[in-house]
Parts: structure tokens; sequence; C-alpha cells
């Protein structure tokens, strides 16, 4: 039995990445209009929706698969045990992942302003995933 069997999946055509790959290009890019914008929290939620949606990407393009995980941080196990030996750096560039995803509650939920100094460390760490997972999307 695959270990992604242990999370709640949905088969989906491989060819459905470039929608998930299309809204965290959106993402992205929104995460640096809010920069100029001085937009902390926008920076810092685009910012994580921009890695979770890179992660869908991925999992559509080599497995075929999108996690319908309630708890994001769920996604980053589902990625690491479905295409590790496929892709390089995968174990490695799920940390930063993770750490990006880490900040979720604290922009939404939290009773506090996600801060510059913490959204201009959140796009260096985005903008480091962005670029490793283009290499393999």
């Amino acid at each position: 039995m695959s270990a992604a069997r242990h999370f709640k999946t949905k088969s989906v055509d491989k060819s459905d990445y470039s929608i998930y790959l299309g809204k965290a290009k959106e993402f992205y890019q929104t995460m640096y209009q809010a920069e100029k914008a001085e937009n902390w929290n926008a920076v810092g939620l685009n910012g994580v929706h921009c890695v979770i949606s890179l992660i869908d990407s991925l999992l559509a393009k080599h497995a075929g698969i999108r996690s319908t995980e309630e708890e994001h941080m769920k996604v980053i196990d589902l990625l690491n045990s479905s295409i590790a030996s496929m892709i390089k750096d995968v174990a490695q560039k799920s940390q930063a992942a993770r750490r990006v995803i880490a900040k979720k509650n604290l922009i939404e939920y939290e009773n506090r302003d996600f801060k510059q100094n913490e959204a201009l460390d959140l796009i260096k760490q985005v903008q480091r995933f962005y670029d490793w997972a283009i290499e393999y999307i």
C-alpha cells in the first residue's frame, strides 16, 4: 500500500497541474503587489496560498492526486510520501514550505498584524520554494 493512502486525496487528471500553477502564479504576483503597497497581511496570505497551490500543482502533475485534507500541513507530508522519489530535494524544500504554511494561522487568526520584517522574510522563503517548484512543474 502506498504511503499516500494514509491521506485524504482525490484523483485528478495530471493535466490539471496547470490550473494550480496558474493560481500559484497569481498568488505570487499578488504577493509582490501587496509588498509594494505595504499590505503585510496580504503579502503573508498570498505567499502561503502560493506555496499550497504549487504543492497542488506538483502533486497533480507527478502523482495525479490532490490533497483534500482540512489541515494544510498534511499536504506537505503527502508531497513527501507521494513524489519524493521522483523529484530532487523534496524533503528539504518541504521544510521550507512547512515554515511558510505555518504562518497561515498567525496571519489570519491571531489578534495582531503580520509585520513588515515577517512579510519580507516570508517573501524570501516563498521565492525559493517557487523557483524550485517551477523547475519540476
